[in-house]
């Protein structure tokens, strides 16, 4: 999973791959900066994303994605069974696991007690409320953190929003604007602080060069621990809910 200093620039065609006699999403990226053609698994391993350089035709993407087919078999394969928001599951919360727990006659919503993560309420509606409360924990947690780091570097983003995003963690507009995927909040803190110094970072430096990270450095404590983690498991966090 990416990260991103603007908005996507990036010119994508959507396209159809057979892999395992199943249909599953192609998404083939023009970057301006990439030097070959990349495939991989999408984040969230429902499909797979060719990214190709200026100078390469779409077709030779199609064809690298066919030619390896059975690689993203096995390696769809290998990111397991999706885990949805019902009653009796194990989902992580800032980085500690809880079980989902449906309590039918309670008043209220969502909240935790214990190891649980209690939602009250008809059964129908618990896949959504339970989304509702991580997108708002999200906020809750992350809108003040950015502020606070940004006032560090005489900074102030002109908008913080939290999305579903499956491309990357986080993004920093031209003009300021913040946004960050909710599923963040299943993380460890730690990790979380990282991807909030790292956008609030390209408020001053819109790129990825030394000043950049030397800035990152100042806003969380651990840098490079939060980009192993995500890099180890964060594909698991876009396959709950």
């Amino acid at each position: 999973m990416a990260f991103g200093k603007s908005k996507n620039r990036m010119r994508e065609e959507h396209h159809r791959i057979d892999i395992g006699g199943h249909e599953v999403p192609l998404i083939v990226r023009r970057h301006p900066r990439a030097r070959r053609i990349i495939l991989r698994v999408n984040a969230a391993g429902e499909g797979a994303v060719v990214t190709i350089p200026p100078h390469v035709d779409v077709a030779d993407g199609l064809e690298m994605a066919h030619r390896q087919s059975a690689w993203l078999e096995q390696r769809l394969g290998d990111m397991g069974e999706r885990t949805a928001f019902a009653d009796g599951v194990r989902v992580p919360f800032q980085g500690i696991d809880y079980t989902v727990l449906h309590q039918p006659n309670a008043r209220g919503t969502v909240w935790i007690e214990g190891d649980g993560i209690h939602v009250a309420g008809d059964v129908r509606h618990l896949t959504r409320r339970l989304n509702d409360w991580m997108r708002k924990q999200a906020r809750t947690e992350i809108s003040p953190l950015a502020f606070a780091k940004a006032e560090r570097i005489e900074r102030v983003p002109s908008r913080i929003t939290i999305r579903d995003t499956r491309s990357r963690w986080g993004s920093c507009s031209s003009k300021g604007g913040l946004s960050f995927s909710w599923r963040l909040v299943m993380a460890p803190p730690d990790v979380l602080d990282y991807v909030v110094a790292h956008e609030v970072a390209h408020l001053a430096h819109m790129n990825h060069g030394a000043h950049f990270w030397k800035t990152v450095d100042t806003l969380t404590a651990d840098a490079r621990a939060g980009r192993d983690w995500l890099s180890n498991n964060g594909s698991a966090l876009h396959r709950i809910g």
